[in-house]
């Protein structure tokens, strides 16, 4: 899809020419808090002068002194091209996006192979799993070929074992996935199951989950913005 650089008060972003081509992760540059609204900074109350300046943090907009937003930190999900100014609050969150997009996004654009279960079907078929390039589009290749709309997917629960009363650990073993068929309101279900086979890599699939958990997590951030 083609991208324009733009340019905010926020910094220079690289976006989809196309809104429609947005990546289903993003968010929306905030409003900025207006400077005659704020006469001090929103975190430790110091009063805004000539010589204490006001900052605007680029992810929640709001209104802080050099001390309290000094952090630069990359923003992929606004489309920033360089780190950008952040408070510490939002610095934090979007640090720990970082290895989503760093590391999860390609565990998702390589794929993984399961077993997918299409509705209250008693088959399975054995697919390979991936997210789009583009990041909008669930891709399913095997004898059979489906595209879901990141979008239209509903709710994503992920299966799991090896819990103990102790507090083991879990692995993730599969996920049930709901979507909406575009253009109706009929919701579809598809199970992924990870192969026991040898042809499946088990510890491939395991990462594969994760990484899918973590970038429902972000979808429903970006719907609830």
């Amino acid at each position: 899809d083609a991208k324009k650089l733009v340019r905010s008060p926020s910094g220079l972003r690289m976006v989809p020419e196309h809104r429609g081509a947005r990546s289903p992760f993003g968010l929306d540059e905030p409003p900025w808090v207006p400077d005659k609204e704020c006469p001090r900074c929103m975190q430790c109350d110091t009063k805004f002068d000539f010589i204490t300046r006001k900052h605007h943090c680029r992810r929640c907009g709001k209104c802080f002194c050099d001390k309290c937003c000094s952090k630069k930190v990359p923003l992929p999900r606004m489309c920033f091209v360089d780190p950008v100014r952040q408070c510490a609050e939002c610095a934090l969150v979007s640090q720990k996006e970082t290895e989503f997009y760093d590391k999860q996004l390609k565990v998702l654009m390589n794929g993984a192979t399961f077993f997918v279960t299409l509705g209250t079907s008693d088959k399975s078929e054995l697919m390979v799993c991936r997210l789009s390039n583009n990041q909008r589009y669930l891709v399913l290749d095997g004898d059979s070929h489906y595209e879901i709309e990141i979008i239209q997917i509903s709710t994503v629960q992920i299966l799991t074992e090896g819990f103990t009363p102790g507090g083991g650990n879990t692995r993730a073993i599969g996920m049930i996935l709901q979507y909406k068929v575009p253009g109706s309101e009929e919701v579809m279900q598809m199970k992924f199951t990870a192969g026991e086979d040898f042809s499946c890599n088990k510890k491939l699939s395991a990462a594969w989950l994760a990484a899918m958990h973590k970038a429902t997590k972000l979808l429903y951030e970006s719907r609830d913005q």
